[in-house]
């Protein structure tokens, strides 16, 4: 995949967003305050702990995020949902990155464990995705496992997080069932 570029701005992602990147009806990125993450800093098709690939993006804290002012007041943390929906993006931009079509769909995920929390005075953010299985058939999935740093510590883990790309709807959810 050398033609491809290896890392994303947060104007590419909104590109994505836009649906502009890929291509209509393919995959996308949500627009912010959904989109979780503000650059991709490396993606490969061959690196990551198993060796079929890799996505790392990096979020900018600031104590204004959306999220801070309602969860929960006086005492603001980053809903543990937020980062794992990060890591399901970032499996479906690389498939979308790896020219499959449809649309992303998360599938499921295997266990999270949250070990710290992430709060407005953590600086950056790291989601680091590493692609465990990459099929690109008629089915078109990704099952991957994820890291999430805050400042260089890790903030949760999750593994066997699973991303699917449909043409339909009517795919997506026989795929969940």
């Amino acid at each position: 995949m050398s033609e491809q570029k290896h890392s994303y701005t947060f104007e590419d992602l909104i590109e994505c967003a836009k649906g502009r990147l890929f291509g209509p009806g393919n995959a996308q990125l949500p627009l912010p305050p959904m989109l979780m993450f503000d650059r991709i800093t490396q993606i490969n098709d061959k690196g990551g702990r198993y060796g079929k690939g890799e996505v790392v993006a990096e979020l900018d804290v600031k104590p204004d995020l959306w999220f801070f002012a309602c969860h929960f007041k006086g005492d603001p943390v980053m809903p543990g949902c937020l980062g794992l929906d990060a890591l399901w993006q970032m499996a479906g931009f690389f498939l979308g990155w790896m020219k499959a079509p449809g649309r992303g769909r998360a599938l499921g995920v295997g266990e999270v464990r949250l070990t710290s929390m992430i709060v407005p005075t953590v600086k950056k953010l790291t989601y680091h995705v590493h692609m465990k299985r990459v099929i690109l058939r008629r089915l078109v999935m990704g099952i991957a496992d994820g890291i999430v740093t805050a400042d260089d510590n890790v903030a949760f883990e999750v593994s066997d997080m699973r991303v699917g790309l449909f043409k339909d709807g009517a795919q997506a959810a026989a795929a969940a069932s």
